[in-house]
């Protein structure tokens, strides 16, 4: 059986698991990370060098990178569907997923760490509030982006609204101060609908 080595409230993790519930292709996922340890051991290693999650087992294909797990699922049972057809769609989904690792990443990382996992009197408020005015110019690309379409790569949900949206809901759930942005939201609460999105990323504590 496909095998998904990672926490359940990781955010790489979310992306992976999200899309196989999209497509009900049954998998067996293996908590490691963050207090679950094991990442740092040889056996892990040996699977994935960067002791990070998620890795996958695909009856001995092993392969790290979210983004990357997601591509090759996606392609493998579902052309057409999670994974575009159409090349110059499938372009546009891979550059949301690109985007995402590059550029709103390491803008939501900073509100992340410190309202999650710093105690308060720790926390860097200058940070925080760099990174909100920084998530707010990105949010406008996506919201710009939107205002033809219903989903990111075109008419349909696809792998390229997975990663984007998982880091719109911590935005949307640790920022209360941010401006009204109609068409992000309106593609946000299309994407809550889905069971797949509540069962593996909504319903999960942020920690």
């Amino acid at each position: 059986m496909l095998k998904i080595h990672g926490r359940a409230n990781s955010s790489n993790v979310q992306k992976v698991v999200w899309a196989l519930d999209e497509m009900n292709v049954p998998y067996g996922r293996i908590d490691a990370g963050g207090a679950f340890g094991i990442v740092g051991t040889p056996e892990y290693k040996a699977m994935n060098p960067n002791s990070r999650v998620p890795t996958m087992d695909d009856d001995g294909f092993i392969l790290w990178e979210s983004n990357a797990i997601v591509r090759y699922l996606a392609a493998k049972h579902d052309i057409g569907g999670l994974c575009p057809s159409d090349p110059r769609q499938r372009a546009d989904a891979d550059r949301w997923m690109d985007w995402q690792q590059t550029t709103v990443g390491g803008a939501i990382t900073p509100i992340f760490w410190n309202l999650v996992r710093t105690a308060e009197p720790d926390r860097d408020l200058a940070a925080i509030e760099a990174a909100r005015l920084t998530m707010i110019d990105l949010m406008w690309i996506i919201d710009k982006a939107l205002a033809d379409r219903p989903y990111l790569a075109g008419d349909t949900f696809t792998m390229g609204d997975i990663p984007i949206a998982i880091a719109v809901y911590r935005w949307v759930t640790l920022i209360q101060d941010r401006p009204a942005m109609a068409n992000l939201e309106a593609w946000y609460d299309r994407l809550t609908q889905r069971a797949a999105l509540k069962t593996n990323v909504l319903d999960i504590p942020l920690t």
